[in-house]
């Protein structure tokens, strides 16, 4: 018999970017939800979006949340890594401090969530940037077999794997999701949906909203 699955036909999933400051994160963001460039750095505190897209024909409605860089606001990763389902880890190839502070965020994630396997994606930003490259591709993709995650280099200016590194995520939480309702449903024939998004009603500074149709993405 087929699993039950008592929820509505678009499933809400929950991502926090994170990575140091000034590595890209709210480019890459913009780029994905808006389509658009943003030329100038602001420092962001907190900004949400919301967007909807089709990954594998299921329709998702993605909720992003753009974080502050890792040495600002500290004291809001904690609520930001629990509430969160799915992580963009972001650094820039052209600095390898960023790649640095991104190893104590990954344990800070699997400490707080009590869990080895959270969906993660590595993403190496600024990847036009090839001129003034000081980390190795060959390191990122080391990164990415020692801790088990997917690792993309990606260019919010010319968009180059910017929906393949969402999607990719995507991807990795709905067999995550999947797999605690099948098996919370075998367990005690019922589940809270809501009990494993963890997802409070935050404050925000910005909310947006789109229909967002990918293509299905190549994985690295």
């Amino acid at each position: 018999m087929a699993p039950r699955y008592h929820m509505s036909a678009s499933r809400e999933l929950h991502v926090v970017v994170l990575g140091a400051g000034g590595v890209g994160k709210s480019c890459l963001t913009a780029q994905f939800v808006h389509n658009e460039w943003i030329e100038s750095y602001d420092p962001t505190i907190e900004d949400s979006y919301r967007t909807q897209l089709q990954v594998d024909g299921r329709q998702v409605v993605l909720e992003i949340l753009d974080t502050a860089g890792t040495e600002q606001f500290v004291a809001m990763r904690d609520l930001y890594m629990k509430t969160g389902q799915g992580f963009l880890l972001v650094f820039s190839i052209t600095s390898p401090s960023s790649l640095t502070e991104l190893a104590g965020l990954r344990e800070e994630i699997i400490r707080i969530k009590d869990d080895e396997n959270v969906p993660m994606v590595i993403v190496g930003n600024k990847a036009d940037l090839e001129e003034t490259r000081v980390v190795p591709r060959a390191k990122g993709f080391s990164i990415s077999q020692k801790w088990g995650a997917p690792y993309y280099e990606s260019s919010a200016r010319t968009r180059t794997n910017v929906d393949e590194v969402f999607i990719d995520l995507c991807r990795q939480m709905l067999r995550k999701d999947d797999d605690y309702l099948a098996t919370t449903e075998a367990d005690d024939g019922g589940f809270k949906f809501d009990a494993f998004r963890g997802g409070s009603h935050k404050r925000r500074r910005r909310m947006r909203m789109r229909d967002h149709n990918h293509q299905l993405c190549t994985i690295l």
